[in-house]
């Protein structure tokens, strides 16, 4: 194995791309003082194992301010990976994309965020600076490796809501003039707490479905699903080949 210990958080319907990692052992929430996650899609474990060589710890789901739980507890399994020795943290997310240039069945990596939850972890904390909260260099490294396997990897920001109610037509409106280009409801607050802790993050959003009134079709958390699963596979060669470029010393090819 080679490089530093990277976490990842799973989303919705992602939970596929524990299929492909080597796993060496498995933590259920429970056994790392986690509530048991309960939103369909998501197995509420963390995986510990090596992807493309490099070590990992997958959390298998995540927990979220609508299922009651308080900003602290949805952060709270990115301070247990920060205690196993995780350095770098990767966060998926299931999302509805805003902008009409990135179709459902892409993948976005995240430039920056709107946190519209009206909530932190780090309430009683100093301030951070979340200049950079995603990483420069090591979205770098994914751009390039997007590139090289020929998949379309947009970049955008993502609107964080509370859920768990989908928008109105007239809220997507509203996000989209305020710059947003997909919509969801996790990944800011894990990335805020990762970065009081230091630890590097990047953050992609499998783009499932047009925001409503975008489409006329409803909005269906299965479909968001079936979604994730049918585009996990890019996502598995990307991460992949994204921890193998940000792992290989200056000058190497």
């Amino acid at each position: 194995m080679s490089g530093p210990l990277t976490g990842i958080v799973l989303g919705s319907g992602l939970g596929v791309l524990a299929e492909v990692v080597e796993i060496h052992r498995e933590v259920a929430f429970g056994e790392a003082g986690l509530p048991a996650a309960a939103v369909p899609g998501h197995a509420g474990k963390f995986v510990f194992g090596t992807l493309g060589g490099s070590p990992v710890v997958l959390m298998q789901g995540r927990l979220h301010l609508y299922e009651g739980h308080s900003p602290q507890q949805v952060a709270a399994g990115v301070r247990w990976l920060a205690r196993q020795g995780v350095e770098r943290l990767v966060l998926t997310n299931a999302a509805g994309t805003l902008n009409p240039h990135f179709a459902p069945g892409a993948w976005m990596m995240l430039a920056d965020h709107l946190n519209l939850t009206a909530a932190s972890p780090l309430q009683g904390a100093e301030f951070i600076d979340l200049t950079s909260a995603y990483d420069p260099q090591w979205r770098a490294a994914f751009r390039a490796a997007a590139m090289v396997q020929g998949m379309t990897l947009h970049e955008g920001v993502y609107a964080g809501l509370r859920g768990p109610q989908y928008e109105t037509p007239a809220e997507i409106r509203m996000l989209r003039t305020l710059g947003a280009d997909a919509v969801g409801m996790s990944t800011v607050l894990e990335t805020i707490q990762a970065r009081a802790l230091g630890l590097r993050v990047a953050a992609f959003s499998c783009l499932t479905n047009w925001a409503a009134g975008m489409s006329p079709a409803a909005l269906d958390h299965h479909e968001v699903l079936a979604a994730g699963r049918q585009a996990a596979q890019a996502m598995v060669r990307l991460l992949g080949n994204g921890l193998r470029e940000s792992d290989a010393p200056a000058g190497s090819s």
